[in-house]
């Protein structure tokens, strides 16, 4: 089978690892891909966004299925115009995007069909907007509606960060993606992020992890992308993922079912888990990064497998079995991250660190100029490790880390602190 994949990513480097060693495979392509994923794909140059380009070049290569890794082409439909088109996709289709699309529309339908989150309103101007949260006071979430690459989420701890936010969405800063806002209550509990795999009408619970979203050590410092992250969450316990999917997974199936837009690829669900069980703090359409660079180091069973169960509508007999180890990343940045990052430092010894038993290093901003590996974008690396407890996982992690030669970058130093202190009061 001649697969390609959409994306260039750290989680689609993870991707394409994964797939590279199932027995299905005949040819694996990637678009645009990175100097990583070049070792395992070939690199097509065509521009993502053009959806007929990405069609021609299915069919000049014989490729009979695709594999989208971000969100903004399957918010934009590209999987809709490839099943028009006979092309197999894993990938939810433009209506079903959704979720990830409009953290409006999803809000409404938690409330619609009573799946546990944060109680919000929706806003399309500041001043109501301002007079909502000025009535609520802090702590409180501000939320571009829109796709805002990670960063269209405000944690405001005080009136004026909260008030400065909803400015600063209104004003254009992110873009048309804050054209909206939803604001929300602040949740208190454990963050915690849950895969399952959907085909329309079954849902199969994958690995459960935990990301690192804010920028410094001790999760100080504004969001990003994430900066690390580790599988499995401590938190998410036997009894825990089950409530997850009895009370968010499979009810949003059913609804997403009953509007018209049956769900088909990966639901990532971000939860808080509170006192009083799991609620959902968002969903996205895909598999998470760097989430997914952990859960593909943890995957026991064949991904491609998996993931054309998923389009072929197949995961009712279907399972999945993944290692006892965990596994754990640290996503090194540019410098400047999560602001404006340096771009063109040359990065060294990422052979040195791979060479560790245990460690992959994965691609995420990286390019290739003169010879040498140099950073594209802000999140640059992402360093992974297993190990048989969190703690060896860590301790793998950064020692790889501190092999790697970039004064360009630079890394928290305290991925997995969670879990570590959890296995150290044992």
């Amino acid at each position: 089978m001649n697969v390609l994949l959409i994306g260039g990513g750290g989680r689609e480097h993870a991707l394409a690892w994964a797939l590279s060693a199932s027995p299905l495979l005949t040819a694996l392509h990637c678009a645009p891909g990175n100097p990583g994923i070049a070792e395992f794909a070939t690199l097509a140059g065509f521009d993502v966004a053009d959806h007929q380009a990405v069609i021609a070049y299915c069919r000049q290569n014989q490729i009979t299925f695709v594999v989208v890794g971000p969100e903004a082409p399957l918010v934009a439909g590209l999987a809709d115009d490839l099943s028009a088109a006979g092309i197999k996709v894993f990938g939810p289709s433009k209506a079903a995007a959704q979720l990830e699309g409009s953290k409006g529309f999803t809000k409404d339908l938690c409330r619609e069909f009573n799946i546990p989150t944060a109680a919000y309103e929706r806003f399309t101007e500041a001043g109501a907007a301002k007079d909502y949260v000025r009535r609520m006071g802090a702590p409180i979430v501000i939320k571009a509606d829109g796709l805002a690459a990670g960063k269209g989420v405000v944690v405001a701890m005080t009136l004026d960060e909260a008030l400065s936010a909803v400015d600063m969405m209104f004003d254009g800063g992110l873009g048309a993606a804050g054209a909206s806002v939803v604001v929300e209550e602040f949740m208190i509990g454990e963050e915690a992020s849950f895969f399952a795999l959907c085909d329309g009408d079954h849902a199969l619970a994958l690995a459960t992890a935990q990301d690192h979203k804010r920028v410094g050590d001790g999760d100080t410092g504004p969001n990003t992308g994430g900066m690390g992250a580790y599988s499995p969450a401590p938190v998410m316990t036997e009894a825990m993922v089950a409530r997850t999917m009895a009370e968010i997974i499979r009810p949003t199936l059913e609804a997403m079912k009953a509007k018209g837009h049956p769900f088909k690829g990966v639901l990532f669900a971000g939860l808080m888990i509170t006192a009083e069980g799991p609620k959902l703090i968002e969903y996205n359409c895909r598999f998470g990064d760097p989430e997914c660079q952990v859960l593909m180091m943890r995957l026991k069973d064949d991904l491609l497998t998996l993931l054309l169960g998923s389009a072929d509508r197949q995961l009712a007999t279907m399972s999945a079995r993944w290692y006892d180890d965990a596994a754990l990343t640290v996503v090194m940045a540019a410098n400047g991250y999560p602001g404006t990052p340096e771009k063109g430092t040359v990065i060294r010894g990422i052979d040195r660190a791979r060479a560790l038993d245990g460690v992959e290093v994965f691609h995420a901003g990286t390019a290739e100029k003169d010879g040498a590996i140099v950073a594209s974008g802000g999140r640059v690396l992402a360093v992974t490790a297993t190990g048989a407890t969190v703690t060896e996982a860590q301790r793998k992690a950064y020692a790889a880390v501190d092999l790697i030669d970039w004064p360009g970058g630079f890394c928290r130093r305290d991925i997995g602190w969670q879990a570590v202190a959890r296995e150290q009061a044992r």
